[in-house]
């Protein structure tokens, strides 16, 4: 997938808002601080189009940006598991999450975060068993893959395969900061089409 033009489109808080036109997309969801922000960023090509943030959960609502004029787009959804930002908070992110995910009918694929330097925690293989019963269509992005050599890499990469009970083929190793994993990622997208 060749991305010639990206823009922000729109924020929204509630299900009644989900947009519905028929334009292919592509949902970004992960853990707070996992990377959500910068792997948009660096598949875009535009380095501020996601607000990235040292601090986690920055994302506090779902987030369309249109791709090519309007031939797919990038949704990013908040973060889970951000305990600082209180019950109240986790909860409604949590319901974001969860109506998106049901209920959105241009939703081609998730771009399932995980950090490449940690196992899958609970809330991770929470998310996984939601997307199995969803039925969803995912891809893990096994994201700061730079943290790593390439035979740690490996490594790593089959261990979150053997945590959530996964074949290795659908990891993708990612790196923003070097665009580890990009030309594949986005190669894999242009065959959804």
């Amino acid at each position: 997938m060749i991305i010639k033009s990206v823009k922000y489109l729109t924020s929204v808080v509630e299900k009644s808002k989900l947009l519905d036109d028929g334009v292919c997309e592509f949902a970004f969801v992960g853990r707070s601080n996992v990377g959500k922000s910068s792997l948009i960023n660096n598949l875009s090509g535009v380095k501020a189009l996601a607000k990235t943030s040292s601090t986690p959960g920055a994302t506090k609502m779902i987030n369309y940006f249109s791709i090519n004029e309007n031939q797919a787009r990038f949704v990013d959804l908040p973060g889970y598991g951000y305990h600082k930002a209180g019950k109240k908070n986790q909860e409604l992110w949590s319901n974001l999450i969860e109506d998106y995910l049901l209920y959105s009918k241009n939703l081609k694929l998730v771009l399932f975060l995980i950090d490449i330097r940690h196992k899958p925690n609970e809330l991770d293989k929470m998310m996984l068993n939601f997307l199995l019963q969803t039925g969803r269509n995912f891809i893990i992005v096994a994201t700061k893959s730079d943290k790593l050599s390439k035979g740690a890499q490996h490594i790593a990469i089959k261990n979150i395969a053997y945590e959530l009970n996964l074949n290795s083929q659908i990891i993708f190793p990612y790196s923003s900061l070097i665009s580890q994993g990009k030309k594949e990622i986005l190669d894999y997208l242009e065959s959804l089409f």
